[in-house]
C-alpha cells in the first residue's frame, strides 16, 4: 500500500509516521522540515506514542509515481493550491481530506472523483522542524465516503489507520461529522486564538457565554442546510463540549492562536466565516459568528511579517 500526504504540518507528519510502519508512506512538506528529517527522521513523541521515524519527505513527487491513497492535511486556505499543483497525481486517486472546516471535499472534487471525508481531533505541535509532540485528542479519527456512505475504499483505509495504531472508526454520515466537528472548531478556536489562552480558559462564564451563542447559530445554519448531526439540540452539544471534549483538550492552544503567533493566515473563512456565509444563503443570522469573524481578520491585520521558511 502506497500512501501520499499532501501539506504535511504537524498534523500530517504525526500521522505519516503512524502509517510509515505499516505501509510505504512519502510526505509533501516544507522544505526545511524535509531537510531536517533527512539526517534523523522524524521524531514523535506524546499520547501517540514516542520515536523516531523515517519515511521519504521532499517537496515534490518523483514523475510518474501513483499511490493508493492521497491524504490532504494542510490548511484549509491551501486547499485548491495543492490540489492546483497535484492535479496529475489527484487524477483518479482515493483522496482523503484529514482538514479543518467545511469545503475541503468540494475543492477537492473538481480534481478526483474518489473523495474521502474525515475528522481528526487532535493537538499535534511543532517541537523543532522534525519534531512533533500530540498532546491530546478529543475522539477518534473517523473517515466516509463524500458526502455519505461507505464502501471498500474507506473501510481499506480505516483498516489501515487502525493497524498503524490510531483510533478510527468508519462513518456511514461524514458530512454530519465534518459539521460536528466544525462546531467544535468554531467554539474553541477562534477564542481561543484571540484572548491567548488554552481551551480550558474558555469554560469560564464570559467565554463560555460567547460559545453558547457560535454554537446556537451555527446549529440554525446547519439545519436550514438539511444536515443531521448526532445532537438533537444545542443545548445536547454544549453539554458534550462541556463535560466531554473541552477536558480532553483543556490544555491545548488553538492551531489559529499558533498561527497567529507566526504571522500566518488563518482558516476562519472555512470556521465561523462557512456558517456566516451559509447562513446569508439560508436567511439565517449569525451575528455573533460574524463578530468572531471580523474580530479574527483585525487580528490577522496586525500579525508580525512571519519569518522565512
Amino acid at each position: 500500500m502506497k500512501v501520499l500526504i499532501l501539506g504535511a504540518g504537524a498534523v500530517g507528519l504525526s500521522v505519516a509516521a503512524k502509517l510509515s510502519r505499516v505501509c510505504e508512506v512519502r510526505a509533501v512538506a516544507r522544505a526545511r522540515c524535509a531537510r531536517a528529517m533527512e539526517s534523523g527522521g522524524l521524531r514523535l513523541t506524546g499520547i501517540w506514542g514516542e520515536g523516531e521515524f523515517r519515511f521519504p519527505a521532499g517537496d515534490r513527487v518523483p514523475e510518474g509515481e501513483r499511490y493508493d491513497y492521497a491524504i490532504l492535511t494542510s490548511k484549509a486556505i491551501d486547499t485548491r493550491a495543492i490540489c492546483d499543483q497535484f492535479s496529475k497525481v489527484l487524477s483518479g486517486t482515493e483522496t482523503l481530506s484529514l482538514q479543518n472546516g467545511v469545503g475541503n471535499e468540494e475543492i477537492i472534487a473538481a480534481y478526483t472523483d474518489k473523495v474521502i471525508g474525515g475528522t481528526i481531533i487532535t493537538g499535534s505541535e511543532w517541537r523543532g522542524d522534525a519534531a512533533v509532540h500530540v498532546s491530546v485528542e478529543a475522539g477518534p479519527i473517523k473517515l466516509g465516503r463524500f458526502p455519505d456512505g461507505l464502501d471498500s475504499g474507506v473501510l481499506r483505509l480505516v483498516e489501515l489507520f487502525r493497524r498503524a495504531g490510531m483510533r478510527t472508526e468508519a462513518s456511514p454520515a461524514i458530512r454530519s461529522e465534518l459539521w460536528a466537528k466544525t462546531l467544535y472548531n468554531c467554539a474553541l478556536n477562534p477564542l481561543g486564538a484571540l484572548m491567548g489562552v488554552p481551551y480550558g480558559r474558555l469554560a469560564e462564564a464570559p467565554a463560555w457565554r460567547i460559545i453558547e451563542s457560535i454554537v446556537r447559530e451555527g446549529f440554525a445554519v446547519i439545519e436550514a442546510e438539511g444536515i443531521a448531526l448526532p445532537w438533537a439540540a444545542p443545548e445536547d452539544y454544549l453539554a458534550y463540549l462541556r463535560d466531554a471534549q473541552l477536558p480532553s483538550t483543556a490544555g491545548h492552544r488553538s492551531s489559529m492562536l499558533q498561527d497567529i503567533s507566526k504571522g500566518k493566515a488563518t482558516e476562519i473563512e472555512f470556521l465561523n466565516g462557512a456558517i456566516v456565509a451559509k447562513g446569508a444563503t439560508r436567511g439565517v443570522a449569525t451575528p455573533v459568528n460574524a463578530c468572531v469573524v471580523d474580530l479574527l481578520r483585525f487580528r490577522e491585520s496586525l500579525r508580525p511579517t512571519p519569518a522565512a521558511s
